[in-house]
C-alpha cells in the first residue's frame, strides 16, 4: 500500500508541475515577458492551469476577469476564481474577495472541458527533472521512443505516468504489468515477451497506442479511454464507456496532452465501424 501511495503521490506531483508550468507561461504571455503579449492566449493558460487545480492560475484569472484583460470583463467568473483561490490559501485572492463576495458558481467554458485551441507547450524536461533518477530515465525512454511510434510524447508520457507513475515493476490487481501496465493478452498481442523489460513494455505499450489511434482515426479521448478499458468496450457504448474510472482516467489524459485530436497512421488499421455508425446517425439527425 506504501508503495500504490508513493506512486499516487508521484503522479500528482506531476500534474501539479504541469498546472504550475502553464500559470508561469501564461504570465509571460500576459505581460509580454520574452514573447509577443498576448492577454487572449494568457487567459486560455490561465484556464487549463486553474482546471488544474494551481491557486495561481486561479487568482491570475480572476484578476484578468475582474479588469477585462483578454476577455470581456465579467465580475462573476471573477468572484468564482477568486474563491477557488482562496480556498487553496492564497492570501492575495481572500483580499480579492472582500470586493468581489462569495463564489457564484459561474465559470468560463474553458473550465468545463479541455481547450482544442490551446497549442501546449509541455515542460517534458522540467517534469522529467523532479522525478526520482531511475524513473527519470524510464521518461526519457519512453519520450525518445514515442516518436517512432508517431506518438506525441506528451501523450505517451501523460499514458506512462497515469498508468504505473513509470514503475517498471508495477502489477496491478488485473495482472497489468511494467511501466504501460499490459495485461498478458496485449502483451501477447504485441509481441512482448519480457514484460518488466522497460524497452520492451514500452515499444508493446506504444504499438498499441499507435493502433488505438488508427483504430479511432486520431481521437485522444477514445484511443485513452480503449487503452484502459480495451477498444471493444469503447465500440459496445459508442464512445467513452460510462465507467467511472475510464472517465476520469480520460479526462487526466486530456488534460496532460492539451489536445483532443492526435495525428495517426491509417495503414495501421481500418477505422472502427463504430465511427461511421456515429456520422451517418449525426448526417441523419442534421438532415431531419
Amino acid at each position: 500500500m506504501s508503495a500504490v501511495a508513493a506512486d499516487t503521490d508521484l503522479i500528482a506531483r506531476a500534474f501539479a508541475e504541469q498546472a504550475r508550468y502553464l500559470a508561469r507561461e501564461a504570465l509571460s504571455y500576459e505581460h509580454g515577458e520574452g514573447v509577443p503579449r498576448d492577454q487572449a492566449y494568457a487567459v486560455r493558460l490561465y484556464c487549463e492551469s486553474a482546471r488544474l487545480g494551481d491557486a495561481e492560475g486561479m487568482y491570475a484569472l480572476g484578476w484578468m476577469y475582474a479588469n477585462g484583460r483578454g476577455v470581456e470583463r465579467n465580475d462573476e467568473y471573477a468572484a468564482t476564481f477568486f474563491a477557488m483561490a482562496a480556498g487553496k490559501g492564497n492570501e492575495y485572492a481572500a483580499r480579492m474577495q472582500r470586493y468581489t463576495g462569495e463564489s457564484t458558481g459561474a465559470v468560463p467554458e474553458c473550465m468545463q472541458t479541455p481547450s482544442t485551441l490551446l497549442v501546449q507547450r509541455w515542460p517534458v524536461e522540467a517534469l522529467i527533472a523532479r522525478l526520482p533518477p531511475a524513473r527519470q530515465e524510464v521518461a526519457r525512454m519512453l519520450g525518445e521512443l514515442a516518436p517512432k511510434y508517431g506518438i506525441l510524447p506528451q501523450f505517451a508520457l501523460a499514458i506512462g505516468l497515469t498508468e504505473s507513475a513509470l514503475n517498471p515493476q508495477a502489477l496491478s490487481p488485473k495482472n497489468a504489468m511494467g511501466v504501460m501496465q499490459l495485461i498478458p493478452e496485449t502483451a501477447q498481442r504485441f509481441n512482448v515477451s519480457k514484460p518488466y523489460d522497460p524497452e520492451q513494455n514500452i515499444r508493446g505499450g506504444l504499438a498499441y497506442l499507435r493502433w488505438l489511434l488508427a483504430y479511432f482515426e486520431g481521437d485522444i479521448a477514445l484511443a485513452a479511454a480503449g487503452y484502459n478499458a480495451g477498444e471493444g468496450a469503447v465500440d459496445r457504448h459508442r464512445g467513452v464507456p460510462p465507467y467511472r474510472e475510464t472517465r476520469a482516467y480520460v479526462e487526466r489524459i486530456l488534460r496532460h496532452v492539451g489536445q483532443a485530436r492526435h495525428p495517426y497512421d491509417g495503414s495501421v488499421v481500418s477505422p472502427s465501424p463504430m465511427l461511421r455508425s456515429l456520422r451517418l446517425a449525426s448526417q441523419e439527425d442534421h438532415e431531419t
